[in-house]
């Protein structure tokens, strides 16, 4: 299981690393790198996949530049945070705290 006080402490300009897809989805949506790595730093952890492949992934629950609540799925080999996707929520598929969906 990842734990965020592990993620926040090995995020720097460095150590995270943005797939492919997620650079795409990035550029598409308007996310830049610094959103990202805010909302690790400022983030909190409101589901764990502990089944996904190679490693573990989480999705963090956190804040753009701007303040923006900003959702980023990643996962962590112990030396890099790997960035799968990041996205802006809508209400369409959350709860107004963006921390849980709506069934």
């Amino acid at each position: 299981m990842l734990e965020i006080r592990e993620i926040i402490k090995n995020c720097n300009d460095d150590t995270i690393l943005l797939t492919a897809h997620s650079k795409n989805r990035c550029v598409e949506r308007g996310i830049k790198f610094e959103d990202i790595k805010n909302a690790i730093q400022t983030g909190e952890i409101i589901e764990q996949y502990e089944d996904d492949k190679p490693f573990p992934s989480c999705l963090i629950f956190g804040y753009s530049e701007n303040n923006k609540v900003l959702h980023v799925v990643l996962s962590m080999d112990g030396n890099y945070i790997y960035v799968i996707t990041a996205y802006f929520p809508n209400l369409i598929k959350w709860n107004e705290d963006f921390k849980t969906r709506r069934r």
